[in-house]
C-alpha cells in the first residue's frame, strides 16, 4: 500500500505544483488588471459599470496584460517609441523617492533580461556556507566602484539560490579563483537546485519506487 501511495504521489505532485504556480501567476496578472480597471473607474466614473462587468470575464485579465506587453514592445521597438521611453524615464527619475526605486529596479531588470548582459548565463560551483561544503550558484556580474577597489584580486558576483524556492537566496562576492565553472546550462542547474539534488543535471531521475 505504501509503495502505491508514494508512486501515485510522484505522478500527481509535478502536475499539482505546476497548476499551483500557474494559478499564482494568473492571480498576480488579475490583480494588475483589477488595479488598472480601478484606476480607470476613478478617472472616468462614467465607465464604472461596464468596467465592473469586465472583471467577471474569466481570463480577460491575462489577455489584456499580455496584449499590453506585446503592444508596448512593438511601440518601443521603433525610433519614436525609444524617444518616448527616454522621456518617460527622465520624468520618473526626477520624482523624489520614486526615482530611487524606479532607477534601481530598471537597472536590475536591464541587467538580467538584456540580451547583451551576462547575468544568470553561467552556473558555477562555490563553497558555501563553509569550506568543504559546495553548492551551485550563478554569476551575475563583477563588483564595481568602491567595492571593487577594496578587493585585492579579481572577484565575481554570485547569486546562491535557496531550495526548493530559487527566488530567494544569498548574494556573495567571491574570488574568481575559488569559483568552479560548470558546463551545464542554467536551466539544468535550476532543475537540480529546485529538486534538492534529486534531478541530476545529465538526465531524469529514476525515483519511482521499484
Amino acid at each position: 500500500m505504501k509503495k502505491y501511495l508514494i508512486t501515485g504521489l510522484l505522478v500527481w505532485m509535478p502536475l499539482a505544483v505546476t497548476i499551483w504556480v500557474l494559478l499564482w501567476v494568473l492571480g498576480i496578472i488579475n490583480g494588475i488588471f483589477g488595479a488598472l480597471v480601478g484606476a480607470t473607474q476613478a478617472v472616468a466614473p462614467v465607465f464604472h459599470d461596464p468596467l465592473e462587468r469586465l472583471l467577471d470575464v474569466p481570463g480577460l485579465g491575462l489577455v489584456v496584460v499580455v496584449g499590453t506587453l506585446l503592444l508596448t514592445g512593438m511601440f518601443v521597438a521603433n525610433i519614436f517609441g525609444q524617444w518616448a521611453l527616454r522621456q518617460w524615464d527622465r520624468l520618473l527619475t526626477h520624482i523624489p523617492i520614486v526615482k530611487n526605486i524606479y532607477s534601481s529596479v530598471k537597472q536590475v531588470s536591464d541587467t538580467l533580461f538584456s540580451s547583451n548582459g551576462n547575468a544568470f548565463r553561467e552556473a558555477v560551483l562555490v563553497q558555501y556556507p563553509h569550506a568543504g561544503s559546495w553548492t551551485i550558484g550563478f554569476v551575475t556580474g563583477k563588483p564595481g566602484g568602491e567595492v571593487a577597489a577594496a578587493l585585492v584580486e579579481e572577484h565575481v558576483s554570485i547569486y546562491v539560490p535557496t531550495t526548493p524556492n530559487p527566488t530567494s537566496g544569498f548574494f556573495l562576492m567571491m574570488p574568481r579563483s575559488q569559483v568552479k565553472p560548470l558546463s551545464m546550462s542554467v536551466d539544468a542547474a535550476l532543475k537540480h537546485i529546485i529538486s534538492m539534488g534529486v534531478v541530476p543535471p545529465d538526465g531524469p531521475p529514476n525515483n519511482l519506487p521499484g
